[in-house]
């Protein structure tokens, strides 16, 4: 079938492999690259043609550029063809591979083929299911799996020494060249990042790829990926996760070139050289000091996990950039808690959310099992020869057998033992497993079980936007909509929710990092004791078991009974805690705006900015944080810093001492950012968290 389309962002192009752009790019001459990304721009405006597995544009009237992609995928340079005299060496090719999205694991192998008990799976990329900042901006993880089973090549093989304590000469070689690559584009900022510098980075996180680190190439892609979004202004473009993404690359690379080959450059200031030292000695199983979990691995290891009796917990919609669908939650007898995805690509966005909601009503691809999804959020199933990665996936191999099975309400055994945390020990856990690796995180873990009885809507924050607002026997918690698409049900359902003041309910979602307590909501339910004559209640079918998925199902006016006082006029009254910070608040955002200016625009975007930095230095000293305005005085004076020749040109240098203080600069606003988290759900003020 032939499908024609032309739309900007490259939406009906095919995905390309990282180092297929890396090497196209690289055939170009010095004068084709500095063309480059106007090519790339108006190649990117040509009608795209499919016929099968090839796509086929127009360049001119005589010149015609093919891509061969088998599954959608380019896979190498002979892929790329083009039509013109200068070709293989033409700039065509290479605006066509610098136009084409980065292939991830899905993308290349298909999120429906899953591993048996002995195949192996790469990590996820930043998870997002159902979340407007990645669940929980730790990333967010992206429930659409990672590399699902297959043959593992040479190149997914770790080195011999993977566990050991010291590097190769050419795995330190590939340590350097990646992190030289990532200060370079850090250096450029997003506007001066093309699709050179891409390139170049693709090209040594492959380097990087072949000498057994994982982590940190998948890091670099994942920045690629990002730094093209918000380079072409793509709605789903977040600079916060293209920070967090450079942070994690640069901390990753600073960490194997500082531990485990050299000590840290000693034109550093102490300051910068005090914040970088814990990332460098943290204990093994943090994701730093232990040179395997530095490493990666190629995919995830499925393990045995025998006969499992899982209870349906909840469903949510999964909506990124490129897939849509569902991911359900379940738990074991033993309290643990494991998922089962349905995730597809999509190449219209149009048709991301019904995509997402209709995947809800697809079978669970797991054994014999004769259920939705849905379904399995509300029931269980038995399953024997059940195997299970470290962060929770269920295989569905061949060997694999599931039948269905009764579900229990949230109020009884195994799963009311979710509840039983306090909040603030169930926030800890959420901000500890945010520092680990994704692949690496137990299921669940940036998940928050709570009891809470609305508030109703209220001016919170110092915008004064209405949101609902909700006691949980604590602080007052705004309860944000997991993802604010319109096609999507959860913002029609809170709306809903904040018409029921006094509405006690037992809820399931996911930590939203900030000074006061936030959580984006994913499933409710009624609480183990019922409501009080005139409370309003829930009044759900007997179908939804008392509970539902907010982004799936539409809550209806007669599922809610109001009480004899409740009245969606009645003004709300909400404790003063609750109205927006009380006296002084940590001006962390000071240091944050800086580490994200560096990233947009670059080191001499922020030199430029550098009058700016007294005032901020003088408020962060007024709040108590030293460390942070010593931080952001040691980042304007690194980006001001710059060598130059004898005639006062500045003289390209490798950006050593401007990223190692933007990285500590980061690291510390990181840290400062969850301590305030912590204090916020525990009742703190604001300053003393942070300090």
């Amino acid at each position: 079938m032939t499908e024609q389309q032309s739309v900007p962002s490259g939406g009906a192009w095919p995905a390309v492999r990282p180092e297929v752009v890396a090497e196209v790019v690289a055939g170009l001459s010095a004068r084709l690259q500095k063309r480059l990304d106007g090519a790339a721009a108006k190649l990117a405006e040509r009608p795209v043609r499919r016929d099968g597995d090839e796509w086929r544009i127009e360049v001119d009237e005589e010149t015609s550029l093919v891509l061969h992609a088998p599954g959608g995928v380019v896979r190498g340079q002979a892929d790329v063809r083009c039509g013109c005299l200068l070709a293989p060496a033409c700039v065509h090719r290479a605006a066509a591979v610098t136009v084409c999205r980065i292939a991830d694991a899905d993308t290349e192998h298909g999120p429906d083929t899953e591993p048996g008990p002995d195949t192996e799976q790469g990590p996820d990329t930043e998870p997002e299911p159902a979340s407007e900042s990645g669940a929980g901006s730790g990333t967010e993880p992206d429930p659409v799996g990672g590399t699902p089973g297959g043959p593992r090549t040479a190149s997914d093989a770790a080195p011999d020494n993977a566990s050991g304590g010291s590097l190769t000469a050419a795995e330190q070689a590939a340590v350097h060249h990646l992190h030289r690559a990532a200060a370079a584009v850090l250096a450029a900022g997003v506007g001066g990042a093309g699709a050179v510098l891409q390139a170049e980075l693709l090209r040594a996180a492959h380097r990087a790829r072949l000498n057994g680190f994982h982590r940190p190439a998948a890091a670099a892609v994942a920045v690629v990926s990002r730094l093209r979004a918000a380079r072409s202004g793509e709605p789903d473009h977040r600079l916060a996760l293209l920070v967090a993404s450079l942070r994690e690359l640069l901390d990753l690379t600073t960490t194997l070139t500082t531990t485990l080959t050299t000590t840290l450059s000693p034109t550093l200031s102490p300051t910068v050289a005090t914040a970088l030292t814990p990332a460098r000695t943290a204990a093994p199983g943090t994701g730093h000091g232990d040179l395997a979990a530095l490493r990666g691995t190629a995919r995830q290891a499925y393990r045995e996990a025998g006969g499992l009796r899982l209870y349906g917990l909840f469903t949510e919609p999964v909506l990124t950039a490129t897939h849509a669908g569902v991911l359900t939650w379940a738990v074991d007898a033993t309290g643990v808690l494991s998922t089962v995805a349905e995730v597809m690509p999509h190449a219209d966005p149009t048709t991301a959310a019904p995509q997402a909601v209709g995947a809800g009503n697809r079978a669970v691809r797991l054994g014999d099992a004769l259920l939705s999804h849905r379904e399995f959020s509300r029931a269980g199933l038995a399953v024997q020869g059940a195997t299970r990665s470290a962060n929770g996936r269920l295989g569905a191999g061949s060997s694999v057998r599931a039948v269905r099975a009764g579900g229990v309400a949230w109020t009884a055994d195994p799963v009311a033992g979710l509840w039983t945390e306090p909040p603030p020990v169930q926030v800890e856990r959420a901000l500890a497993a945010a520092a680990l690796p994704y692949e690496g995180r137990p299921a669940g873990s940036d998940l928050l079980f709570l009891d809470v009885t609305l508030l109703g809507a209220a001016p919170h924050g110092s915008g004064g936007v209405p949101e609902l607002l909700a006691d949980c026997g604590g602080p007052v918690v705004a309860l944000r909509a997991a993802h604010d698409h319109p096609g999507l049900a959860f913002r029609g359902n809170l709306a809903l929710l904040a018409t029921a003041p006094g509405l006690r309910l037992r809820v399931i979602g996911r930590l939203e990092r900030a000074e006061h307590p936030e959580l984006r909501l994913l499933a409710v339910g009624t609480p183990p004791a019922g409501p009080e004559p005139g409370e309003p209640a829930l009044a759900l079918p007997a179908d939804r078991a008392a509970r539902v998925n907010l982004g799936l199902e539409r809550l209806q006016t007669a599922d809610l009974t109001l009480g004899a006082e409740s009245s969606t006029s009645a003004p709300v009254e909400v404790p003063s805690s609750a109205a927006g910070p009380v006296g002084p608040t940590a001006p962390a955002h000071l240091l944050a705006r800086r580490v994200e200016q560096a990233v947009t625009g670059g080191r001499q975007g922020l030199a430029l900015g550098a009058g700016a930095a007294d005032t901020g230095r003088s408020e962060l000293r007024a709040a108590g944080l030293a460390t942070g305005a010593a931080l952001l005085d040691a980042l304007h004076a690194a980006a001001v810093d710059q060598p130059r020749d004898v005639f006062g040109r500045v003289v390209a240098d490798d950006h050593a001492a401007f990223t190692s203080a933007w990285l500590a600069a980061a690291c510390y606003g990181e840290e400062l950012a969850s301590a305030l988290c912590a204090g916020g759900w525990q009742g703190q003020d604001p300053v003393k968290a942070g300090s």
